[in-house]
């Protein structure tokens, strides 16, 4: 078992703050000491109160989904003895209702591109990698998103 933590921060700074005009802009602080810019989607919450240049939630969880399914699968791509020269991916994801009737996440698309060296895997092999890929991503398995990987 193992935490992991962020520090979330947003100031309001001068601004009005009762009229709903406010900046949602804010940081994200790791424990490695990277910072990152969050800010609601302007689909959610219109410019200029968002930030269109910053991370939005949406797109930080589909690409925690993303990075966790690449990094598993280049570890068992290693594993087997391929060798991955370089790893891409398109992800999306989908903001729908859900049966539930609550707006969430309702499908998550990787879509990798996986450049080898040498000849790559057959396409079962690589089904294979990307399907023990998925069954061990933690990010994955945490939401409920569906999660398909398109190749």
């Amino acid at each position: 078992m193992s935490e992991h933590t962020a520090t979330v921060e947003w100031t309001r700074g001068d601004q009005p703050f009762a009229d709903n005009r406010y900046s949602r802009a804010h940081d994200w602080r790791f424990d490695g000491g990277a910072v990152v810019r969050g800010s609601s989607a302007p689909s959610s919450v219109p410019e200029p109160m968002s930030d269109p240049a910053a991370v939005d939630p949406e797109e930080a969880l589909v690409a925690a989904v993303s990075s966790c399914h690449m990094l598993f699968f280049l570890a068992y791509a290693a594993r087997v003895g391929l060798v991955v020269d370089r790893y891409s991916d398109a992800a999306s994801g989908t903001l729908a209702k859900d049966a539930r009737g609550k707006v969430s996440m309702t499908e998550i698309v990787l879509r990798p591109r996986i450049d080898w060296v040498g000849e790559g895997p057959s396409a079962a092999a690589l089904a294979d990698l990307h399907h023990r890929a998925h069954e061990s991503c933690y990010v994955a398995n945490s939401i409920r998103s569906d999660v398909r990987i398109e190749t």
